[in-house]
């Protein structure tokens, strides 16, 4: 079969090599499953540069989620029961970008077949995400202002409808000028453009506190890191709570214990792998309902930029980082 790999930790365009492979064995309580399309995040570029949460042992393949065909089953009611099923494959040890795929069985959530490939393919890391964070985890009321950074990216812009559809406002930042009218026409509260590298902290501090009549924000969300997550730190209000849930930039966070201590505020730290793998079968099935039916009602639905096969996977990296890029960028992988 066909795979992705690569051998050592880099620049995705340099490291990563189509090879041909042996199909994957099958283990008790696993399946296997013909891969259809899988989508470039941001998260499987920083495990192919070696700075995702974990490192995997080399040669390594990449790919957290993407949807397929359970072809085979190695044992188990649950397994015996997918078999021939539509499935997105959530995979905490990537392997994804390959023909064929092996995961355990309870990695395999059978889809509505009302979705479409695309939005099957992208089914998890941005859609549940955003849902799990703002509905379960931070439960935002309505009316109360959440601040998120990196709010034009695809999460982001998930983040806002959600904020829409459940009624809490939305205090996007953004670092460039054209995605501020982008977001408000999307239904942004308010957009603020900071970049953390660039800009005074204290810039964002005084916006926010104007905003929120001098409160600060009682929820923030953060996949940046750095500059402009320490900053976001600035910006919580009494009993604030910042959730981070990415390092899009190599750099620590770095901020005075006083800014927790004054408002009170708190610091947490999400991954959605970790959250799923606590969660029971009943659990994960309830939050696919939702998320299928916020798809279908175009709230949680995930923009395609291009599609490249296999054989293009340098092609499809490199535009996968381009910075204007409009939409996700996908890999197809077999026919359905």
């Amino acid at each position: 079969m066909r795979t992705i790999q690569f051998d050592n930790f880099g620049e995705p365009a340099a490291v990563l090599q189509l090879r041909e492979v042996s199909v994957p064995i099958l283990g008790p309580g696993e399946v296997r499953v013909r891969m259809l399309a899988s989508p470039v995040n941001p998260s499987d570029l920083l495990m192919i540069r070696g700075s995702y949460g974990k490192r995997p042992a080399l040669p390594a393949s990449p790919g957290f989620e993407g949807v397929g065909i359970v072809e085979e089953s190695g044992g188990g009611l649950l397994g015996t029961f997918l078999v021939g099923r539509r499935v997105a494959a959530m995979n905490p040890n990537g392997g994804n970008w390959s023909d064929h795929v092996v995961i355990r069985a309870k990695e395999a959530i059978p889809l509505s077949r009302h979705l479409s490939l695309e939005q099957a393919a992208m089914f998890f890391v941005n859609p549940a995400a955003a849902y799990v964070m703002t509905r379960l985890e931070l439960k935002i009321p309505r009316g109360a202002w959440l601040l998120q950074t990196a709010a034009g990216s695809a999460l982001g812009r998930m983040v806002v409808r959600l904020g829409r559809r459940y009624g809490f406002r939305t205090l996007n930042v953004v670092r460039r000028q054209e995605q501020v009218e982008e977001l408000k026409a999307l239904g942004g509260d308010e957009v603020i453009t900071f970049d953390g590298d660039r800009d005074d902290p204290e810039q964002l501090r005084e916006r926010v506190a104007e905003i929120t009549e001098q409160q600060g924000v009682p929820f923030a969300i953060d996949p940046v890191a750095g500059k402009t997550g320490s900053a976001v730190v600035r910006c919580l209000g009494v009993k604030g709570r910042l959730l981070v849930y990415g390092t899009l930039t190599d750099d620590d966070l770095s901020f005075s214990p006083r800014w927790l201590m004054g408002p009170p505020a708190s610091i947490e730290g999400f991954w959605l792998s970790r959250w799923m793998q606590s969660r029971g079968l009943v659990a994960k099935l309830s939050l696919v309902r939702n998320i299928t039916r916020l798809i279908r009602a175009g709230v949680l639905i995930s923009d395609v930029g291009q599609t490249f096969s296999l054989e293009d996977i340098t092609a499809a990296v490199r535009h996968a980082e381009q910075p204007a890029r409009q939409g996700k960028t996908l890999l197809k992988i077999n026919d359905s």
